[in-house]
């Protein structure tokens, strides 16, 4: 099950997150750090994800990855916070790659990203969260915010 974690991880917030920038840096031949300030939402944003993978396999007994879910609804660690840390926590790397390196593009690509997420939480994960977990589900909903607000 760890390696399955291992590889939903770099399979899916690892190409949008670090494969994707990464490869839009290479591409502009743009390496220069401008702003280190930067790396405190792309570090930030890596522990916590690293941290809800590790909820995701610890405590819902599953992984990230839409072929081998959670057996249990994750409702501990950053998921106290918000519904949806996975998500921010990919849009926070995105945002510090865009300001470390100056990036117009790759901040675009964040905000991009950012709605794509909220789309597929609304139109897709939600309701079928609310399916599988029913009461527990909207116990959750009625006291943890979709996303920090």
């Amino acid at each position: 099950m760890f390696v399955r974690a291992l590889l939903a991880f770099l399979a899916l917030p690892g190409i949008v997150a670090i494969a994707v920038p990464l490869g839009w840096l290479w591409a502009s031949h743009h390496t220069e750090l401008l702003q280190p300030l930067g790396m405190v939402p792309l570090v930030g944003g890596l522990l916590a994800l690293l941290w809800c993978v590790r909820d995701f396999y610890v405590s819902g007994k599953g992984t990230l990855a839409p072929w081998a879910p959670p057996d249990r609804l994750v409702v501990v660690g950053l998921y106290r916070y918000t519904r949806n840390p996975m998500y921010v926590a990919v849009t926070l790397v995105l945002l510090g790659w865009a300001v470390s390196f100056g990036l117009p593009g790759l901040f675009v690509y964040a905000i991009a990203v950012a709605v794509a997420f909220h789309l597929r939480v609304v139109l897709g994960e939600e309701p079928w969260l609310a399916r599988k977990y029913a009461e527990e589900w909207e116990s959750y909903t009625s006291r943890v915010p979709r996303w920090f607000w």
